[in-house]
């Protein structure tokens, strides 16, 4: 192997393990901004982070339908609306309507719902200001290659065909092949 593909399997490696300390972190993340709620908000609280983004971005955008709701978050409203159904009945969300528009349904949050939405906004400035600090260490022409280097990657996993790659790992390990 030339120094060349050492180097791109080297950042490869790297990339992975920014993914593994990325998920480790936002499991932490999670489970602080859980023991918060519990002991500040409901301690019978039980959410995943879908629900507290959904709550997050109610609490930006109030009032707000359900379809602005599952445009905004990129989830399907199938989805959203099951979210926003649990998040009703647990008390987080409740329905409104408009004065000239009794027809459509919208969510606001509730007293514990805002809340929550505090709580998880003040995480957020105090996670990105850490970044931003992060960041400060590079020079102009440094933070330019970044900023292309991320959108040249998220452009990257949007194009990327995942079901391809999962059908080509079906056929490679199909039980009826034999690999002998």
């Amino acid at each position: 192997m030339d120094h060349e593909q050492t180097d791109l399997r080297y950042i490869y490696g790297l990339f992975i393990k920014l993914l593994h300390q990325k998920e480790q972190k936002d499991d932490q993340e999670n489970l602080f901004l859980m023991d918060i709620v519990r002991k500040t908000v409901s301690s019978e609280a039980a959410l995943n982070m879908t629900d507290v983004h959904v709550i997050a971005c109610i609490g930006e955008h109030e009032p707000i339908n359900l379809t602005s709701i599952a445009e905004r978050m990129e989830l399907s409203k199938g989805n959203t609306s099951k979210v926003a159904h649990k998040l009703l009945k647990q008390g987080w969300l409740r329905k409104t309507q408009l004065n000239d528009n009794k027809k459509e349904i919208y969510f606001r949050l509730t007293s514990p719902g805002k809340k929550l939405f505090h709580v998880h906004a003040d995480l957020h400035v105090k996670v990105e200001n850490q970044f931003l600090r992060f960041l400060g260490q590079y020079n102009k022409m440094e933070l330019e290659f970044l900023k292309r280097f991320v959108l040249d990657l998220t452009r990257f996993y949007e194009q990327l065909d995942t079901r391809s790659l999962i059908e080509d790992l079906e056929e490679e390990s199909d039980p009826t092949e034999s690999k002998i």
